[in-house]
């Protein structure tokens, strides 16, 4: 079949493609590359006017004229590349806003997907309005916006995922659910507000590339080293605040048996290798399930503090602390389950496996690709 995977988050389409492609079907990908993190993509579309003197000057055209010349010049790069969007056997958005453009320009050139492909499908992968609207509501234990919730930053810190459920946005979710075949959730974080809608084909685990993430044994017999990630976009939203307190509360403990490395909003090629000494990971405090990071971090046996909630354990028919540890947000918690691996870094090394293993069975590329082609055919 060919395949048009539009938008990227981390390399979740990127990976999908490979595993497509290694099934013996064409894919080609395009997006943005995520921003700073400079992902790997087919047809390259360029976010321009978004920092420096250039934003300047686009918001002084904006207040004047109401015209956002990144979204115009998204459309002049869509229209180069036309003969890129027509004829797909599947079509599949990242999620709602693919582009990365105003909700105008969004839907005239998702208009155009839609007249010229028959079979498109949405993929619930990082915000969105029902998954976002499901946060609003409080019917998350937690969420990305229980920060927001506590104070902790503004709400034009929060924007990126409010916007979702402001009226301009809300169009967009009717206007999309309206002209796709079915909606995949990546994991639980997007599955659970999606259950029961009609249009809901179901949950398809991230596709994690076992082949090129190798996993290397983790020796133990000195410091232990925890290497906490942080992209200053999403500071709050991932908990990076409360893993800092947590970490702080170990260095005055511990300072003689572990190494804390902290690195900030840096590409993916250079952070996919920045853990690579590693043995514990920090990867995000408000999830129930992981998230591509985690994963890939797993996938090289790291032991990871992420979203590992119960409702994840159930799925998986898991044991606590046995595959990933379930970074609750409360510092004092996170340095107890830290203080405990110190104690015991036997556990470091069968939990190291354990991720590997658990990769390698749930979230192979090649196999998660043929679940995507499944339902995708399913559903023509």
């Amino acid at each position: 079949m060919k395949i048009l995977l539009i938008g990227e988050y981390n390399s979740s389409h990127y990976t999908l493609k490979e595993g497509l492609e290694a099934l013996g079907h064409s894919a080609v990908v395009v997006g943005n590359g995520d921003g700073f993190k400079k992902i790997k993509v087919d047809i390259k579309f360029n976010l321009r006017f978004n920092s420096g003197i250039s934003f300047y000057i686009k918001r002084f055209i904006y207040k004047l004229t109401g015209l956002d010349i990144t979204s115009l010049d998204i459309e002049r790069q869509f229209n180069k590349h036309k003969k890129h969007f027509t004829n797909y056997d599947v079509v599949q958005l990242i999620n709602e806003s693919p582009f990365k453009a105003q909700p105008k320009t969004e839907r005239k050139l998702l208009k155009f997907v839609f007249d010229n492909n028959k079979n498109v499908f949405l993929l619930s992968c990082g915000t969105d309005y029902i998954s976002v609207k499901y946060a609003e509501e409080k019917k998350f234990r937690y969420s990305i916006l229980t920060p927001y919730f506590e104070n902790k930053g503004t709400k034009k810190m929060f924007w990126h995922a409010l916007m979702y459920t402001t009226a301009p946005y809300k169009a967009m979710h009717q206007f999309i659910y309206k002209n796709i075949k079915g909606v995949i959730a990546s994991d639980l974080d997007y599955d659970i507000p999606l259950k029961g809608h009609d249009k809901y084909l179901g949950l398809i685990p991230n596709p994690i590339h076992t082949d090129r993430l190798k996993f290397k044994p983790l020796d133990v017999s000195g410091k232990i080293v925890i290497f906490h990630g942080i992209n200053d976009n999403n500071y709050y939203k991932k908990g990076n605040d409360i893993f800092e307190d947590a970490l702080s509360i170990l260095q005055q403990k511990y300072s003689d048996r572990i190494k804390i490395v902290t690195v900030r909003s840096l590409p993916y090629k250079d952070y996919i290798n920045a853990f690579n000494d590693a043995h514990i990971l920090l990867d995000q405090v408000y999830a129930y399930d992981q998230g591509f990071n985690a994963l890939e971090a797993m996938a090289k046996g790291k032991v990871v503090f992420t979203g590992a909630e119960k409702e994840w354990l159930e799925r998986y028919n898991l044991e606590e602390d046995t595959v990933a540890i379930n970074a609750l947000p409360n510092a004092e918690h996170i340095a107890s389950k830290l203080e405990w691996l110190i104690l015991n870094p036997e556990k470091i090394k069968d939990i190291s496996k354990n991720a590997r293993a658990f990769i390698e069975k749930e979230h192979d590329y090649k196999q998660i690709a043929k679940q995507y082609l499944d339902y995708w055919t399913a559903n023509f």
